[in-house]
């Protein structure tokens, strides 16, 4: 399945709402990218641009995001979404290379950078 990038710039105001976990097998073993950094999951609501409507996603690092509490508005670095399906169980997965907190006042939507490159799979589906 593709790997699709998402822009953030487009989203309106993200916001944490779980703040980061280690992200654990069933077995409760923790999850770790190809080159051995353990993964972090991160709840960030986003709000979109133009309308009421809200949407909840959990986000995948590699490495933990520093600073980050719950209600604090967020700033996403190269989100990228893969949708996935296992065993008549299908669903998305989302990664970005940072989240960390907005600085200053946080008015304004969450950036991107430009230099988004392809990714590889992510570490498993989601749990």
């Amino acid at each position: 399945m593709n790997n699709k990038p998402i822009d953030v710039a487009r989203l309106g105001t993200i916001r944490c709402v779980v703040a980061p976990e280690p992200r654990t097998t069933p077995e409760g073993e923790t999850r770790r990218d190809r080159e051995g950094n353990p993964l972090w999951i991160t709840g960030l609501s986003v709000r979109q641009a133009e309308g009421r409507r809200t949407d909840v996603v959990h986000v995948v690092t590699s490495g933990q995001p520093q600073g980050l509490t719950e209600g604090s508005e967020v700033r996403v670095t190269n989100l990228w979404a893969n949708d996935w399906a296992v065993d008549g169980r299908n669903g998305t997965t989302y990664r970005a290379d940072a989240l960390s907190p907005m600085s200053g006042t946080g008015s304004g939507p969450a950036s991107a950078s430009s230099t988004a490159g392809p990714r590889g799979k992510s570490a498993g589906g989601d749990s």
